[in-house]
């Protein structure tokens, strides 16, 4: 962890969430195909972790069919770790027969949003984590589960969140078997101050367990957030190409930090992240052809790089 007088870090991780994060909350149903050539794009382009999809019903999320297909994909492309997000005991379990590198567990620390998003209060999700992470011993896999807290800093539902309830659940979710927890700013309440004093106090209880912050980008306050998290010690963000994505059961929840500004913004500080500029804009141009009539977010693509930066667009690895 660090403190704020102490030195940024050389290297961070993005993980791409746009291929579930950012097309569950929009009405466009991409094909497959697209979907496995976005994930391509997404390698090509120097991405290494990337959030494939989630093993919920078809019925209930068309967005996200084809997901066991692009984790087979996944699974064939050299150094990259797919991760998919499971509701619940029935959705761990195709996860682990996916081969997946990592399930994504959500709980929410707002009663109210855990209710409208898996109808199951905060601790009775906590109970179905000590299941999954039963069957997962069980089945011998070796898939890391990571617990995200949602609305860990406020709900458009509930109104305030305790930074105590939102602790309290961090040690319960370890306790439970998480292997790794992160925080999550669902619906943009948060700002620079808040993720700072809420970092620093989840990291007193989850030490090197607490391993990504995910920040949505709603009330602008996106980057700024990663900032304040960057300088707890946090490593590891989500982050969505073209800035789009959200929670369908949170009212107003929409706009993920975006990929290209969030990559941009290390790479200008001379922190590494292994992306390729040019490749990832022009997957962006792709994704948005795909896309059309959809809102896009993001300023990179509008700006380009300044010509401080344009000699060299391909960070070290």
């Amino acid at each position: 962890m660090n403190t704020l007088s102490n030195p940024l870090p050389q290297q961070v991780s993005i993980r791409e969430v746009g291929l579930r994060d950012g097309l569950q909350s929009i009405s466009a149903i991409m094909p497959t195909e697209r979907k496995l050539a976005w994930l391509r794009g997404a390698y090509e382009a120097g991405q290494r972790e990337i959030e494939v999809g989630s093993f919920v019903p078809a019925r209930l999320l068309p967005q996200l069919a084809g997901t066991a297909e692009l984790v087979a994909f996944a699974k064939t492309l050299p150094g990259l770790v797919s991760s998919v997000l499971v509701p619940n005991l029935k959705g761990a379990e195709r996860a682990i027969e996916s081969g997946a590198d990592l399930m994504l567990l959500p709980i929410s620390a707002s009663h109210a949003h855990s209710l409208a998003n898996l109808r199951k209060t905060p601790d009775e999700v906590v109970a179905e984590i000590g299941r999954i992470r039963a069957a997962r011993d069980a089945s011998g896999s070796a898939m890391l589960l990571e617990v995200g807290m949602s609305t860990a800093f406020g709900c458009t539902l509930q109104g305030r969140v305790e930074p105590a309830e939102v602790l309290r659940l961090l040690q319960a979710v370890l306790d439970a078997g998480a292997d790794r927890v992160g925080l999550a700013d669902t619906v943009g309440y948060a700002d620079p101050a808040m993720v700072r004093d809420l970092f620093e106090a989840a990291f007193a209880v989850a030490g090197d367990k607490l391993a990504c912050g995910h920040f949505h980008d709603t009330r602008g306050m996106g980057i700024a957030n990663v900032y304040a998290a960057l300088q707890t010690g946090v490593t590891r963000f989500d982050a969505c190409l073209a800035g789009i994505g959200g929670c369908p059961h949170a009212p107003g929840a929409s706009g993920n930090v975006a990929s290209e500004d969030l990559a941009y913004m290390f790479a200008s500080m001379g922190i590494a992240t292994g992306i390729d500029f040019d490749k990832l804009m022009a997957l962006r141009t792709q994704v948005a052809c795909w896309l059309e009539g959809e809102t896009l977010h993001g300023t990179l693509w509008r700006a380009g790089l300044p010509k401080t930066m344009q000699a060299n667009t391909t960070p070290a690895r």
